[in-house]
């Protein structure tokens, strides 16, 4: 997306400015900013012929760390997203779609960046694993003291996991402001249309086990 690739500046905007951690992004270097920057996609990513230690290690390896402050990184990760330690050794292919973001996320965080891009990342999950992960990613967004930036189409997501929600047509910003403020005074219908979406979707559940009853 557009917003994403302006803030790491693989996009420049026609006006006005970007900024990370108050300074503009068009005075960074570009591969320096983009190397401070964690991401999570929603197709992970992972390189086939790497083990998850080495996946984890992509960044900190590109940033010259050495073997061993790498290898202890991607250990305390695997511990910070909830995987066995044995699972360093083991390749993208042995494991769950679940398994593999957590792995997604963990390469994020390995150079301890300040801001991560997320681009729809727990869309391709299953509602079991995708619902486990956002709570884990919510506590870790807390505990790390994290920036992140999450494009979602997912309300009840956007509503669960954001301090702050900026609703987007057409490439422009519609309305901002907290989950709570937007929900309970929306301004603009189509806000209001998407706020109201997850308690119209949960009435339609109710109603329909009621009718099964």
């Amino acid at each position: 997306p557009t917003l994403l690739r302006l803030v790491n500046r693989l996009a420049d905007p026609a006006e006005g400015a970007v900024h990370v951690d108050g300074r503009p992004v068009r005075d960074a270097d570009p591969v320096q900013l983009r190397r401070s920057i964690g991401y999570v996609f929603q197709g992970v990513g992972l390189f086939p012929h790497m083990t998850v230690a080495e996946n984890i290690c992509i960044t900190p390896r590109l940033l010259g760390w050495p073997r061993e402050k790498m290898l202890a990184r991607a250990r305390d990760l695997l511990e910070l997203v909830r995987l066995p330690r044995a699972y360093e050794s083991r390749m993208p292919a042995e494991l769950s779609g679940g398994e593999r973001q957590r792995v997604g996320v963990a390469r994020a965080l390995a150079a301890a960046p300040k801001i991560v891009l997320m681009d729809e990342p727990f869309g391709a999950l299953d509602p079991v694993t995708r619902d486990a992960l956002t709570q884990d990613y919510r506590e870790l967004h807390e505990k790390l003291g994290l920036t992140s930036v999450m494009i979602t189409h997912d309300m009840l997501e956007a509503l669960i996991l954001a301090d702050r929600i900026v609703v987007l047509r057409e490439g422009r910003i519609v309305e901002q402001g907290t989950p709570r403020d937007l929900a309970q005074h929306a301004k603009h219908e189509f806000v209001r249309e998407l706020m109201q979406m997850p308690e119209r979707q949960a009435k339609r559940l109710a109603a329909l086990m009621a009718g099964r009853a």
